[in-house]
């Protein structure tokens, strides 16, 4: 049978046998008057007071936005916060572009994520998480550093979070507290948050918020300088918004997670010789470093030993910025690198993403269909293929037998599990 896997801002068609199993969310519509009933969250949030009756206006108020790595709806979002403030005058707002360790935005990507009225009209600021002078702590974690958070936010009278909530693999979920921690945070706050034992821990999984001592560390640093308003969103395989979450910020997200785990989780009868798995397309798989995403999804229900097939763009790279990359090059094979990563003395940015590849790789055989050359995937000690069909006659040779597979045409937007598997 054909069937149709995200690819970058479209799809590819993969021929797979009839009976391969899709593994894929509920398919959700999305909300017609999505502004309506955004609004109407903004005015009946939940466990807070309307949104307008919070801010003064003479508050400065900071919005903290996703950045361009994820699909969340900033051109929809801001614009309706900032309407609904409209006592607020727009000089006293400002904007901080999320980007935890990534890059910077571009203005043609602002625009993008924003629209061009937003950005010639409000304050945007980056994250910068290695210039203290851009920092300012708020406190001490109990995992063992010092909280650091974007100076605008701290110092502005009213604070808002935004993004949207999708499984995550090792918070459990995105949105909520993790737009600010690890979002707005500074580098020694964020590396303690992925270090090696927090990445390492079984808890530290899809879909579990409750014992998940990162999605834990987010609140902690979360409580200590606290975002007074969140405003969420859930979104379908087409981007499109099908749910709005607002409020304080751990019960919204709550709720907000309770609705995405009840759609995308997705009940597998035993674990894969073969997955087949998109990273959920633009703008989650511009890089191979947030394709660890999928992997990882697709991790949880192949067979020790098999083989994950990932269909991922990254028209952007390892990317370049950052160390992702590079540490590939510090070792021979993938338990070498976790060896080193595991090293109490070893400290990089981005470990935690190699940690993360570099475990699954230890785990089943990793495949990447990409615009990546074959010599950059085969520097980070993967299997590059152009021709998926091709791959699977040359795994079911190598078998000697009929292959059980399984297709994850959105990725990481769904949490596979295997019934009876702890």
């Amino acid at each position: 049978m054909k069937t149709e896997v995200l690819y970058g801002k479209s799809e590819i068609e993969v021929n797979v046998p009839d009976d391969s199993t899709i593994i894929e969310p509920q398919n959700i519509d999305a909300i017609e008057d999505y502004e309506t009933a955004i609004k109407d969250v903004l005015k009946h949030p939940t466990n807070s007071k309307p949104l307008k009756e919070m801010v003064k206006s003479d508050d400065i108020v900071s919005i903290v936005i996703s950045d361009i790595t994820r699909p969340t709806p900033n051109h929809i979002l801001v614009p309706l916060l900032i309407e609904e403030l409209n006592h607020v005058p727009r000089e006293n707002f400002v904007i901080i572009n999320g980007t935890g360790t990534h890059r910077d935005q571009t203005r043609d990507e602002l625009i993008q994520m924003l629209g061009e009225d937003i950005v010639d009209t409000v304050k945007i600021v980056h994250n910068h998480c290695t210039e203290a002078e851009r920092l300012i702590k708020v406190g001490e974690s109990k995992y063992g550093c010092d909280a650091y958070l974007n100076k605008d936010y701290v110092e502005s009278d009213f604070k808002i979070v935004t993004g949207f909530i999708e499984p995550h693999f090792f918070a459990g979920f995105s949105g909520g507290p993790k737009g600010i921690m690890p979002g707005i945070a500074g580098l020694e706050t964020i590396q303690t948050f992925h270090n090696a034992k927090m990445i390492g821990d079984p808890r530290s999984t899809w879909g579990n918020l409750e014992d998940n001592p990162v999605q834990d560390m987010a609140r902690e640093v979360n409580r200590m300088c606290k975002p007074d308003f969140m405003l969420n969103v859930a979104l379908n395989k087409n981007k499109e918004i099908t749910a709005a979450f607002a409020g304080e910020v751990f019960e919204a997200h709550k709720e907000g997670c309770a609705y995405v785990k009840e759609h995308a989780m997705f009940k597998c009868d035993h674990r894969f010789d073969v997955v087949i798995a998109s990273n959920s397309g633009y703008p989650l798989d511009q890089n191979l470093y947030q394709t660890v995403k999928g992997m990882s999804a697709a991790s949880k229900v192949v067979k020790e030993g098999g083989n994950i097939i990932m269909v991922s763009e990254c028209a952007d790279g390892f990317p370049d910025h950052g160390k992702f990359a590079e540490i590939f090059k510090m070792a021979d094979t993938p338990q070498g690198i976790l060896d080193l990563i595991h090293d109490p003395n070893f400290k990089e940015m981005d470990q935690w993403q190699v940690q993360k590849q570099a475990s699954i790789q230890t785990f089943a055989n990793v495949y990447v269909y990409s615009q990546l050359t074959d010599q950059q995937l085969k520097d980070s000690m993967l299997n590059p293929t152009s021709n998926i069909e091709q791959t699977l006659q040359e795994l079911e040779e190598q078998y000697g037998r009929k292959l059980s597979i399984g297709v994850m045409p959105q990725g990481p937007l769904t949490i596979p599990y295997v019934e009876n598997e702890e």
